[in-house]
């Protein structure tokens, strides 16, 4: 038994007081005469020792009295905890992330949480509870019931770690109070567990909800795997999470029209390929049916017409290869001696390659200058005869590395940085040992500044790269190196070029950051919205001379294809997808989190916390005792003789 007042208990010591009055009580006879007896009334004979009895009595009774009044304000109570308080916190975590649209014994796991959280929270309870997306402080489920019941599910999901600091954000600096944090969720097998230590002021109570059917059959991804003069390949890839099926219908549509349809049987992973036609806009969805998770059996894609990316190439040296490999068919491609270049065509190419220029004039890197800082792109070959000056002006502008002698040393490039942008996809797997292209004669440069895509057997800078600049150490004639017949040119300067404008890819994922390039020129006062329905929103944009950059990330909310639009005018479509990281349904077990409470099931979560809380009050029990002791005083004046 605890007190909520245990100072009023000292007032338990007054009780000596009654008990001095009685032991000293001193009672004295008197005599009175009388002439006559006969008139009085006939007298009850009491004994010493009857008297002493009833004020012993009398004395306890007004002795428990007092003492249950004393109780009473001192209000006893009695916790199902040990370490009780008065008050206590809540906050609660609820995982809305697509995995938890899962079918449980009762309805999708998400549903039924909310239905358990609603029934079993009193409903005018002050607490937090917060989801991956939404946040309600300090509040009552009275006041967020309908936004509980019209949650819908997020593409994303906290790490572990961030849902925990934040759910203690959420408590009071109180510390004589109980904190419950509570997390309900499936506990998805994520990259990252559980590392952050709670306070030994916080419960951390773990609710496991677990789906009755782990099996899902996802589309993964789609990619254009062959290219024709006609047609292209889409290869769409399919995982199953579960028992093998032997059928599988794949329906590809074009807008709303089936275009085409497959069956397919699978394992746990497999490949499909549709035929469409090229330069074509085909505003794509891929379709499969499986009943478990719903929001990956769909995958939306676009193709819209080719964009040109405008190369313009300043020679001074023979440009065949560059021809080669920048076709017409993606590249409009312009050669220009030096000599005769025309500084008016620069401001409207996306890349711009000096091709063993001897000298870097003054005027022209103050326009590439410009031209960079407009969004466009240069590549550096340099010659064998060059004027050092003017090169590392030229890199100091763009915090590269500045040239020194020219090394007349044989070295073989033999470094790829397979992480690097440009050839990140190029490779099947990181290859050490090939047929190592070489030169005869390089600039040597100071390591340090800019990325290293391309490395001598020395760890020096063959190629390397400094925000929209990329600079080759040597000329790349065949006197001085054989790399134009090395496999690495073509995928190198490809990319090169076809980084210079960022393509729009197939699609999107929500919840990236994503930058794409929209080859348009806007007039002042100009932007670009994306348009989805009857609903649009300004992205983050920068606008540049001949393109405008967009950068997505939250938005759009929900897959589809959207348009991107000036005003009214349409530009081009693109295509968002959720990712598919929720397809997963493996799960860790919690029992292996220490300091956690396991359960898996939120009612019995919620009425533990309650039970925890519980307070028996004794204080009415004293105020009915002293009541009893004050009628049985009364009784014992009365009716003891």
């Amino acid at each position: 038994m605890q007190f909520k007042h245990p100072e009023i208990l000292y007032a338990l010591l007054l009780l000596i007081i009654p008990i001095i009055v009685h032991l000293f009580q001193l009672r004295k006879f008197k005599k009175v005469a009388f002439t006559n007896v006969q008139f009085l009334k006939e007298l009850t004979l009491q004994t010493r020792k009857s008297s002493q009895l009833k004020k012993w009595l009398t004395l306890l009774t007004r002795i428990l009295l007092l003492a249950c009044v004393i109780f009473a304000f001192a209000q006893p109570y009695i916790s199902n905890s040990e370490n009780f308080n008065t008050k206590s916190e809540t906050v609660l975590y609820l995982d809305n992330s697509f995995s938890m649209q899962t079918q449980g014994n009762n309805g999708t796991l998400l549903n039924r949480a909310i239905q358990d959280i609603i029934e079993h929270v009193d409903e005018n309870e002050k607490i937090s509870l917060f989801t991956n997306d939404v946040n309600f402080y300090n509040t009552s489920i009275k006041a967020i019931k309908n936004d509980l019941i019209q949650l819908k599910h997020s593409p994303s999901q906290l790490d572990y770690d961030a849902i925990i600091l934040k759910g203690k954000q959420l408590f009071s600096e109180d510390e004589s109070s109980i904190k419950n944090l509570v997390l309900i969720s499936d506990f998805q097998q994520k990259n990252n567990t559980f590392t952050t230590e709670l306070d030994s002021l916080t419960n951390l109570r773990l609710v496991q909800l677990k789906p009755t059917n782990t099996t899902n059959i996802s589309i993964d991804t789609v990619y254009v795997s062959k290219y024709a003069i006609e047609n292209l390949e889409l290869t769409v890839k399919i995982k199953n999470q579960g028992q093998p099926i032997e059928t599988l219908p794949v329906s590809l549509y074009n807008n709303d029209n089936l275009i085409a349809k497959s069956a397919v049987e699978i394992d746990t992973e497999v490949e499909t390929v549709f035929t469409i036609p090229s330069n074509t806009v085909f505003n794509g969805k891929i379709i499969i049916d499986d009943p478990n998770l719903l929001y990956d059996n769909e995958l939306f894609f676009n193709i819209d017409q080719k964009e040109t990316i405008k190369v313009l190439a300043i020679n001074e040296a023979d440009d065949t290869f560059l021809r080669k490999i920048y076709t017409n068919d993606e590249f409009d491609y312009t050669a220009s001696p030096f000599n005769a270049l025309n500084y008016n065509f620069i401001s409207d190419q996306n890349l711009i390659i000096l091709n063993e220029l001897k000298q870097i004039p003054l005027s022209l890197t103050t326009a590439l200058k410009a031209f960079t800082n407009d969004g466009g792109s240069v590549l550096i070959i340099p010659s064998n005869d060059i004027g050092l000056n003017t090169y590392n002006q030229f890199f100091k502008n763009h915090i590269l590395s500045k040239f020194n002698t020219l090394n007349s040393v044989e070295k073989k490039i033999t470094t790829i940085n397979f992480s690097h942008p440009l050839l990140r996809y190029v490779f099947d797997k990181e290859i050490q040992n090939f047929q190592y292209p070489k030169v005869n004669s390089y600039y040597t440069n100071d390591l340090g500044f800019g990325a290293s895509i391309l490395s001598f057997e020395d760890g020096s800078s063959f190629l390397s790269q400094s925000g929209n600049v990329y600079r080759f150490s040597a000329a790349l004639n065949e006197e001085n190196s054989n790399f134009k017949n090395s496999p690495l040119i073509v995928p190198v300067l490809y990319n090169i070029g076809k980084q210079s404008l960022k393509i729009a890819r197939l699609y999107y994922v929500i919840g990236e950051e994503n930058t794409i390039d929209i080859a348009t020129k806007l007039q002042q006062d100009d932007i670009l919205t994306l348009v989805n329905g009857e609903n649009s929103v300004i992205p983050l944009q920068q606008t540049y001379t001949n393109k405008v950059e967009l950068t997505t990330n939250s938005y759009p909310n929900s897959s589809g294809i959207i348009s991107v639009q000036n005003k009214a005018t349409f530009l081009k479509n693109l295509s968002f997808n959720f990712s598919r990281d929720e397809s997963n349904l493996v799960y860790i077990d919690p029992t292996t989190i220490a300091n956690a409470t396991v359960s898996n099931s939120v009612a019995i979560t919620i009425n533990d916390i309650k039970s925890d809380t519980n307070v028996n009050e004794l204080w009415k029990w004293f105020v009915i005792f002293a009541l009893v002791f004050l009628c049985i005083e009364m009784l014992i004046l009365k009716f003891l003789k």
